[in-house]
């Protein structure tokens, strides 16, 4: 039975999911343009209980953590460290629920910095409500304090192309699964109370011929995105998904601008 008093605390991961650039829309009810829900997780495939030896994959099972946000902005340069800055929304309704509770939720954050002339950024925040999974999971634990070659050896992106042209989905598909670290240049950073992982797409000639393919399209494209931290050994299976955001019409020229002060952290406006 759901408990009351966590009911009440968590209703302000309901507040913040409405109030980022793109609005959180009720999966029965979201429409082809400009918002985002999370798909069921049993949608993708992950490595079961005995994967090393019969490679074995699974659908998923629930997430690990919660949705909590998503942003679809732009700055005068490349946009980073967006949950070290006290401006930046999600940060905000961070601080001010720790105030108010006697919880301590820990968020993910990962940021897709796009090689485009605007330098977009496609955000997606996800929070572990009480801290206890960031704390306590094992396979988590090794990897927030993991270094970061430890970090790219293990996170995982899963892409689908839901609804989009032929020639994205085609190309979209030799990168459908990934080691992000592996493929692109990340950089992680790792607060009290979250870890955000920035993304340079423009890392990888393969990635940004990609977007320039794709952005176009945007309007029209339905897209999926998920997270795992890889599992390798048996006690690291079967693997659990962290998250996922599906999000749909994205309008390229609706963007949200930031301010990105001197020191490299980005102010939502």
């Amino acid at each position: 039975m759901e408990n009351p008093e966590q009911s009440r605390e968590d209703e302000w991961i309901e507040r913040v999911k409405s109030k980022g650039s793109v609005p959180y829309i009720d999966p029965e009810h979201c429409p082809d343009s400009n918002c985002w829900i999370s798909p069921p997780a049993n949608i993708f495939m992950v490595r079961g209980s005995q994967y090393q030896k019969t490679k074995e994959k699974i659908p998923g099972d629930d997430y690990l953590l919660k949705p909590l946000g998503f942003d679809w902005i732009k700055g005068p340069a490349k946009i980073s460290e967006l949950l070290k800055n006290p401006k930046n929304h999600i940060r905000r309704a961070l601080d001010e629920t720790k105030s108010r509770q006697h919880r301590k939720p820990f968020v993910w954050a990962f940021n897709f910095q796009l090689p485009t002339s605007d330098n977009n950024s496609i955000v997606m925040y996800f929070v572990d409500t009480d801290g206890r999974k960031s704390n306590e999971n094992p396979l988590i634990k090794k990897f927030l304090n993991g270094d970061d070659g430890f970090k790219n050896s293990r996170l995982k992106l899963m892409v689908n192309i839901v609804k989009g042209p032929w020639a994205v989905k085609k190309a979209v598909a030799r990168q459908a699964i990934c080691l992000i670290g592996k493929w692109l240049t990340c950089k992680y950073y790792r607060g009290e109370d979250f870890i955000e992982v920035d993304m340079d797409v423009g890392s990888s000639m393969f990635s940004t011929a990609i977007v320039r393919l794709a952005f176009g399209y945007f309007a029209t494209m339905t897209v999926d995105m998920a997270y795992v931290i890889e599992g390798q050994d048996a006690a690291e299976l079967p693997e659990q998904m962290l998250g996922a955001v599906r999000f749909s019409g994205i309008d390229p020229a609706a963007a949200k601008p930031v301010e990105l002060p001197s020191q490299g952290a980005a102010i939502e406006q």
